[in-house]
């Protein structure tokens, strides 16, 4: 019985000594936790999408960093130029976009403090075209400059 009852008293301190540091090690311990990056990524979506629409390609790319990769079906482009470069081929014709986008399903995950996982649907519809959607996933940096995309897989 004595047996017994000290693996209880172990079990239970040992128990508790988790809990103490999982409390005792949170990151938001007497601080209030960083705030959300959604509001601000999401007005970021809002504006791409309406600098698009309007055919300002450099507007939509804004909130891309200049070191981005960017997947596509052939593979990886690096850079925001030669991300540009390739969505000016497949997707404009005389400096304005064949078709519309908007997205939608969007969600934010913060992923710490200075990054974040935002996926979503993504839509061109008009100009003449069928339409066509996929998905995106993008991850998010915090930058001096505000939030960045460093990577986009669109499909």
């Amino acid at each position: 019985m004595q047996r017994y009852g000290a693996r209880r008293v172990l079990g239970h301190a040992i128990a508790g000594g988790i809990v103490a540091m999982t409390v005792w090690a949170s990151p938001t311990r007497g601080q209030a936790p960083p705030p959300s990056p959604e509001p601000e990524i999401r007005a970021m979506l809002d504006e791409s999408v309406a600098a698009w629409n309007r055919g300002d390609l450099d507007g939509h790319l804004a909130d891309n960093a200049d070191s981005i990769t960017f997947m596509t079906g052939k593979g990886p482009i690096t850079g925001k130029d030669k991300t540009a470069d390739a969505l000016r081929r497949s997707f404009f014709r005389d400096g304005k976009p064949v078709q519309s986008l908007r997205f939608e399903q969007v969600t934010v995950h913060p992923l710490g403090a200075g990054h974040a996982l935002v996926v979503g649907r993504f839509i061109l519809s008009g100009g003449g075209e069928q339409e066509r959607s996929g998905w995106f996933s993008t991850v998010w940096e915090r930058r001096s400059e505000g939030w960045r995309v460093i990577h986009d897989h669109s499909s």
